[in-house]
């Protein structure tokens, strides 16, 4: 089981064949998504992915639609004992599927069933869970819902945002993934069944979906923030314009005074403490539109008590 396809395309992925390549596997060649424009000025940059590949002369492929007829018989005739997927980005039809001798494995940034998606962490952070993980399973014709393989847990603390996490869980991916392949090569591993009524599912993020509503609870907004920096961030208005939130903290004591969701009821050096539906919301990182991100403490003093953020959206 030495040849190996690869499936993969963010940085996430890129562990995980750095690992199979460090562990003496053959990549036969390695699959991901084409290249994208980035950045204001719109360059189109290689990923880190496939630069890793050309590294080490590995044939990249990077199909729009994997499943088109010219892609399923390119990549028949590289052939491969194993394929290995990780946030490759498409969801694989039976055709590829029946490409390798031995299956696909698929890593999986959740504790499966939960979370099944595009944005597993995101997800998990937004949801205020305690403990996350790494799933190896075997892929189908689903959306990750195929015979589970090994898990690795982690705990979520609320110091965690999704850049640590994510950096945690793609570390920790790559070593379950070369366990994995180690005991299924030698069988020593038996796939288990996932238990659908269990399945919660992780949509691909929307951009609205950073703006804070303070009549949510502030512990919810603590962890949108955690969960959406850098991307797709979130924001509020402030004056007609977007204000963003890079960092904040909550409390869930209530503010007894009788105002409105979103009133700033106070502002110090360290925080600006807006009231929510329950608790306070603490933001201590911000950005006003077309400026630079900048501490509470370089901008809190231009800015009144008393005002509400959001009431002009």
């Amino acid at each position: 089981m030495n040849n190996i396809i690869f499936m993969g395309t963010p940085d996430f992925a890129l562990p995980c064949l750095i690992a199979l390549i460090e562990n003496g596997y053959t990549v036969n060649a390695v699959i991901t998504q084409p290249d994208r424009p980035k950045g204001r000025h719109n360059v189109v940059e290689y990923s880190n992915i496939k630069k890793k590949a050309i590294e080490y002369d590995i044939p990249v492929l990077q199909p729009e639609k994997i499943r088109k007829k010219e892609w399923v018989e390119t990549i028949s005739k590289i052939g491969c004992d194993l394929a290995v997927t990780c946030a490759f980005g498409q969801i694989l039809p039976q055709s590829i599927l029946d490409i390798p001798k031995y299956g696909t494995i698929n890593v999986h940034a959740s504790l499966l069933p939960k979370y099944r998606g595009a944005s597993p962490m995101q997800r998990a952070i937004i949801e205020g869970e305690k403990v996350t993980g790494v799933t190896t399973m075997l892929t189908d014709i689903g959306m990750d819902t195929g015979d589970m393989l090994l898990k690795m847990e982690t705990d979520i603390t609320e110091e965690d945002d999704i850049c640590s996490l994510h950096d945690r869980l793609s570390l920790m991916g790559a070593k379950l993934l070369i366990d994995t392949v180690k005991l299924y090569e030698q069988d020593k591993i038996t796939p288990v069944k996932q238990d659908n009524d269990k399945a919660t599912y992780a949509p691909m993020i929307k951009k609205e979906e950073g703006r804070l509503d303070f009549n949510l609870d502030s512990y919810r907004l603590f962890n949108l923030v955690r969960a959406f920096n850098p991307w797709p961030g979130t924001f509020t208005t402030y004056c007609g314009k977007t204000l963003k939130v890079l960092k904040a903290d909550y409390s869930l004591e209530d503010y007894n005074k009788d105002v409105d969701n979103g009133t700033v009821i106070s502002i110090d050096k360290e925080r600006m403490a807006v009231k929510c539906k329950k608790g306070i919301l603490y933001i201590t990182e911000l950005q006003f539109e077309n400026k630079k991100a900048m501490h509470i403490s370089k901008c809190g003093h231009n800015m009144p008590c008393d005002m509400v953020l959001g009431c002009d959206e």
